[in-house]
């Protein structure tokens, strides 16, 4: 479960943060203890990533739409 903490990183945030523990599991000298902890934190801002990127894909494609309706046939609304 994403924690509230988690919810209020931001993409750049939860990515660095992220590219640390990879590097910290793959570095390795951790008990398992540690490692299955590194792994759950990972997985969790993995999640608060994708879900930042998903949150811009749908922005982009929000704008893309918008901007293909302007460019329809018909008259743009407002044309005199």
């Amino acid at each position: 479960m994403t924690s509230r903490t988690d919810e209020a990183l931001g993409y750049e945030q939860a990515r660095d943060e992220l590219i640390e523990v990879v590097r910290r599991l793959e570095a390795g000298g951790t008990t398992l203890e540690e490692s299955l902890a590194l792994w759950e934190r990972g997985e969790e801002l993995a999640k608060v990533c994708r879900r930042w990127l998903e949150g811009a894909r749908a922005r982009l494609d929000a704008a893309l739409a918008e901007e293909e309706d302007g460019e329809g046939g018909g008259s743009p609304s407002g044309d005199a």
